[in-house]
């Protein structure tokens, strides 16, 4: 899990995921054109992602697809966003519903 979050850590590295959210499947030049970095930057990023599981990249003739894997993030999510925003949320939600309440007075 360490992994996962030192990847997250950098903002590129964050780019690139959401690159491939919402186009996945991308070569390696379609996710360099949206950096102004070296071809070789972008692959050192990649290779970092791919070692925490969060791409996965498939060979498709001479080109190398990337893929986003959310397994790590979702448990991440499960691991230590949840149990925190569970308890947090309902009574955060119902004072606000309370003080809109008084508004509408």
């Amino acid at each position: 899990m360490d992994d996962v979050f030192k990847a997250l850590a950098d903002p590129t590295r964050r780019e690139l995921l959401d690159a491939l959210h919402e186009s996945n499947g991308q070569t390696l030049s379609e996710l360099e054109a949206r950096f102004e970095m070296t071809r070789f930057g972008v692959m050192k990023h990649l290779k970092v992602l791919e070692g925490a599981g969060l791409l996965v990249t498939q060979r498709r003739g001479r080109e190398k697809l990337h893929f986003l894997n959310p397994v790590p993030i979702r448990t991440i999510y499960e691991r230590w966003v949840s149990k925190y925003a569970e308890s947090w949320a309902a009574p955060l939600s119902q004072h606000k519903h309370d003080l809109e309440k008084e508004d509408e007075r």
